[in-house]
């Protein structure tokens, strides 16, 4: 690892520059920071810690660019608030991360772990933020009148013996490039997929796992469980390879994204990501802390507020310009327009700023 310089607050995330990694989180109510880097996934310690300070911080946001660093770094954040002052605090999930390691020993629940180590927290993995190909790879623009949409899970799609899918790409995006052939043949111009944000097997009752992935942990990533090999960097080339091949064959590709709830559920459930960031930051809550609940899974995010809007367009630009989705289906959409106390508002602010990025201006928009 090479200087510690101070960073930019610009772009959000880790990102690599000319001479390492830029990282850059917001974190409105921490009082002092610490990024730390691993060695493997599994480690129960980093092999550096670096400690921001105020220097480090412009308004809400902590970011410090570490010269040295590269693609497939693994790092996670300590984040300190009046509430939190314990020398180990849970490693924090960067929210903008572009790819997690960590699965094989991941723990849903820490407070279960007696061990003080890290090993079993989910981590960042720096990834490079490659814009999809356009050019080679146009975006099919079907005219909504003659859409026709195939929803279907990735996991599931291909799973039968009957799909002739090879084994080791069944349930993946890989998998589903074998079976564009058969979408196009039926008529369909457009594929849209059940949630493929990464998300939380184990958010599910004692003997069962979450199948369907309304219960994400996180926005950016796409999942691990969809894609073939364990290399974490795997995911997004593998999805952008879908894309491509849908293009090709005229086909948009359109999401499932739940931005309304995630898998932490309320004051009882774990702490992974959002939580960590203090009090009203990223769900509607309480005078209490209770956490309001308007989407019947335990928590609600506060799209109202705007570094909350602000990571929601981050994360569809993400899956638009670098991955080349055509278009997003919104899971519960209504309870995005939620102001404090969760007061229906007249006019959300998610809804008009989505409508007015340029960058957004050529994709298709479904909301439940």
């Amino acid at each position: 690892m090479g200087k510690v310089k101070v960073g930019s607050a610009w772009p959000l995330g880790s990102s690599i520059t000319p001479s390492g990694v830029n990282f850059s989180i917001a974190a409105p109510h921490a009082t002092n920071l610490e990024l730390l880097i691993f060695q493997n996934e599994n480690d129960d310690f980093p092999v550096e810690t670096i400690k921001l300070d105020q220097k480090h911080r412009s308004g809400d946001y902590w970011h410090v660019e570490i010269e040295g660093l590269k693609e497939g770094t693994l790092y996670g954040y300590k984040v300190f608030t009046h509430e939190n002052k314990e020398k180990f605090v849970d490693l924090v999930l960067d929210p903008c991360a572009r790819a997690i390691t960590g699965w094989c020993k991941y723990v849903r629940n820490h407070k279960e772990v007696i061990p003080k180590s890290y090993s079993h927290f989910l981590k960042g993995v720096v990834t490079n933020r490659d814009y999809f190909d356009f050019k080679s790879y146009p975006r099919p623009k079907h005219d909504w009148n003659k859409t026709i949409i195939y929803e279907l899970h990735v996991g599931g799609f291909t799973k039968s013996p009957d799909s002739k899918v090879s084994d080791s790409k069944k349930g993946t995006f890989i998998g589903l490039i074998e079976k564009i052939p058969y979408l196009k043949n039926i008529g369909i111009t457009s594929i849209e997929l059940l949630p493929v944000f990464a998300f939380d097997a184990y958010d599910a009752p004692d003997g069962l796992q979450n199948y369907w992935g309304y219960s994400p942990i996180n926005w950016f990533t796409p999942h691990q469980d969809y894609v073939t090999g364990y290399d974490p960097l795997e995911a997004r080339s593998q999805f952008k390879k879908f894309v491509e091949i849908s293009h090709d064959n005229g086909i948009e590709v359109l999401i499932d994204v739940v931005y309304n709830h995630t898998t932490e559920g309320n004051e009882n459930g774990p702490s992974i990501s959002w939580k960590n960031f203090g009090p009203k930051t990223y769900y509607h809550q309480d005078e209490n802390k209770k956490y309001l609940d308007v989407s019947g899974c335990g928590n609600s995010i506060a799209a109202n507020r705007p570094l909350v809007r602000t990571l929601i367009l981050e994360s569809l630009k993400c899956w638009a310009v670098e991955l080349g989705v055509d278009g997003f289906r919104f899971d519960l959409g209504i309870a995005l327009s939620r102001g404090e106390n969760l007061i229906p508002l007249e006019a959300p602010p998610l809804f008009e700023e989505i409508e007015s990025d340029p960058q957004l201006s050529d994709v298709k928009l479904i909301s439940e």
